[in-house]
């Protein structure tokens, strides 16, 4: 079973199993990448500052398969680490840029809330958490605009409760970019234009 996790880079996920392996094998490479990361962190330093963080490391996601490291980030600092909630996440968005590859809005990676609860709860809840404050945030600035709070959760209620990958990187990432000016344009007005107002 535990091959699996490594044997074959983006499985099928047209099947439950699929899916649920692809789940696991992206939290596995993104949460082992990110141990290295801080070990590193503390290594170079001689202490674990996190609030240097941001100044010795950033990283970028290429695309939203990597975007799980986003939470576990944020598991990390403010379980293991026991950081305040609003430190962590001032740590989290200076780490993180991200670059969008598609600019068709159904292609960008989802993910089931139901899936992403069995396997990942504590992922969740943070998820939520951020999701929720965002929105808060966006609701200060556009008043209660429904359809915008809508379009701009992370978390989408249709056709099945799914978390926006795409989403969640764009809201975590102090960058975010399309892979040519062209392609960062098209992103603005075409797939995320409310997050670029």
């Amino acid at each position: 079973l535990a091959e699996n996790l490594t044997k074959v880079l983006y499985p099928n996920d047209n099947t439950m199993a699929g899916k649920e392996l692809r789940l696991r094998q992206q939290y596995f490479f993104t949460r082992c990448s990110l141990a290295d990361i801080l070990r590193r962190f503390v290594d170079d330093n001689g202490s674990a500052d996190w609030s240097k963080l941001p100044e010795k490391t950033f990283i970028h996601l290429n695309e939203t398969h990597p975007a799980l490291v986003i939470r576990e980030l944020m598991r990390v600092l403010v379980d293991e680490k026991k950081l305040e909630w609003d430190a962590a996440w001032a740590i989290t968005q200076k780490c993180f840029a991200y670059t969008c590859h598609t600019l068709l809005p159904e292609a960008l990676e989802v993910w089931s809330v139901d899936l992403l609860g069995r396997l990942l709860p504590r992922h969740l809840e943070i998820i939520y958490r951020i999701n929720e404050e965002f929105l808060d945030e966006v609701r200060e600035r556009y008043g209660d605009d429904e359809m915008r709070i809508r379009n701009m959760s992370i978390i989408s209620e249709f056709p099945d409760r799914s978390v926006r990958m795409a989403y969640l990187a764009t809201v975590a990432s102090s960058k975010v970019n399309g892979v040519a000016k062209l392609h960062s344009q098209l992103l603005r007005e075409k797939v995320l234009p409310d997050f670029n107002e």
